[in-house]
């Protein structure tokens, strides 16, 4: 009885977009947390130090602030590199053309500039 063990589910709409070929994507992430809020009398408190804040919660005038809690499980849950689909292609290095949209796109092999003077004499016996 030192306290009041919160245990809470929540549920979060996240837009955002790809990082492969910046489509915007709209999801929803489901998070679960359980924390252990003290009560602020000197009995449960005995020891405890503001200074030294090892993340204890406390309760303040029996009110609770989940906001930080929420927030923190929250972004834990978003993926780190945020995608489409499971295989999305990307864009195209050459042009930015989105891959998905056209996946026969090609470029033709691009010259080595150290060779590019040798091109414009095969043109000139042309």
């Amino acid at each position: 009885m030192e306290g009041v063990l919160v245990t809470c589910e929540a549920q979060a709409s996240l837009e955002g977009e790809c990082v492969r070929c910046l489509e915007p994507i709209d999801d929803d992430v489901d998070v679960r947390f359980q924390e252990l809020f003290l009560y602020d009398d000197q009995g449960a408190t005995e020891g405890y130090d503001p200074e030294d804040d090892d993340g204890v919660s406390m309760l303040e005038d029996d009110l609770l602030d989940l906001e930080p809690l929420l927030r923190d499980a929250v972004v834990l849950a978003l993926p780190f590199q945020p995608l489409c689909e499971e295989d999305c292609p990307g864009l195209c290095v050459e042009c930015g053309a989105r891959l998905a949209d056209d996946p026969d796109h090609t470029h033709e092999a691009p010259i080595d500039p150290r060779w590019a003077g040798l091109t414009e004499l095969q043109h000139d016996e042309d």
